[in-house]
């Protein structure tokens, strides 16, 4: 029988890091140019990709068409991912599924989800996510569009559909919960500096 506490706390924003897969979507080069607070955005990712790696949790990462677009910044050091080629917009392909399967012990419930573009590809994965029964926790200062307003009203429209919208940080202190954690020293350093300013709290 399913422990009744633990499935409670994670429908209402709990991360358990044994039930958790990181889903980066698409921050790649031909995205640099284009799209607003990219350098920003890439900051933020950074700490989720060495947050994966240090706790030991899934990443999966999608590049869009990257014959045209490009492969994914070398500034992310992704070598522990999972690395998925795609023209859908949605990163649940047959192949991202399949991964989804492996990790887990095919017990995830849990996705957190980040990258670009939030109104396309982060916006459409999260609608295949939420009906699939995953909660998705989408991290907002690494999640970016090439417009503000297309990015924005994407993060109104996935908080409808039932997604957690969140921060690098709080993601980060989600999976510690104590300052007795094992790792909490390893992840100490990637929050002495604070979230980047991306936009958003000026609109609250």
């Amino acid at each position: 029988m399913a422990d009744l506490p633990a499935v409670e706390a994670i429908k209402n924003g709990s991360l358990p890091d044994k039930q958790t897969i990181f889903f980066m979507c698409d921050i790649q080069e031909k995205f640099r140019n284009v799209a607003l607070y990219f350098n920003e955005m890439i900051t933020s990712a950074n700490k989720l990709v060495e947050t994966s790696r240090i706790l030991g949790i899934p990443l999966v990462v999608t590049e869009q068409y990257p014959k045209a677009l490009g492969h994914t910044v070398n500034e992310l050091n992704i070598g522990h991912a999972e690395v998925f080629s795609k023209t859908k917009f949605s990163m649940m392909i047959p192949e991202v599924i399949d991964s989804m399967q492996r990790h887990c012990n095919g017990e995830a419930k849990c996705v957190v989800l980040f990258g670009l573009e939030a109104h396309i590809c982060i916006e459409q994965t999260a609608i295949d996510l939420r009906s699939s029964g995953y909660q998705v926790h989408v991290v907002a200062d690494a999640t970016v569009s090439r417009s503000q307003e297309d990015r924005l009203l994407a993060f109104e429209r996935l908080k409808q559909i039932g997604c957690f919208i969140t921060t690098t940080e709080s993601v980060l202190f989600k999976f510690m919960m104590d300052k007795n954690h094992p790792k909490f020293n390893e992840i100490r350093p990637l929050v002495k500096s604070t979230t980047p300013f991306t936009g958003l709290s000026s609109k609250m």
